[in-house]
């Protein structure tokens, strides 16, 4: 029986990038880095006030990354989102989606990750 969630992995080319991305922009931090027995390399990353991690992974022997429209994302909430916009647009990374109001009062936006994963951030009423 699964009794809890404990990371997701996203696949990249580029770690380094994408590392300071997840760690300059979304405000994560870096909990752990090392090589798998195959020859991964991989970098673990967890949002300040969440358990579950999120795995990035650089794989070459698997060959490029290859990403299809609308595959899947990350969501993670923002206290402000006008301010988080801001920081993020001044790293080179603005809002590619919205802000847009929902009907339970959420104020939802999409970001670009570097290799195109998209990332949405939430504002809770």
């Amino acid at each position: 029986m699964i009794t809890r969630l404990l990371h997701t992995r996203y696949r990249v080319q580029d770690l380094e990038r994408t590392t300071s991305f997840y760690t300059k922009v979304l405000g994560l931090e870096e909990v752990s880095r090392h090589s798998s027995p195959r020859g991964s390399e991989l970098v673990f990353f967890k949002a300040p006030q969440s358990e579950e991690l999120i795995e990035i992974c650089k794989y070459d022997a698997s060959g490029p990354v290859v990403l299809g429209p609308d595959i899947t994302h990350l969501a993670f909430q923002v206290d402000d989102l006008e301010a988080f916009a801001a920081h993020s647009a001044a790293l080179g990374y603005p809002l590619s989606d919205g802000p847009t109001k929902t009907s339970s009062g959420s104020v939802i936006a999409f970001i670009d990750a570097p290799e195109g994963y998209e990332i949405e951030l939430i504002q809770r009423p």
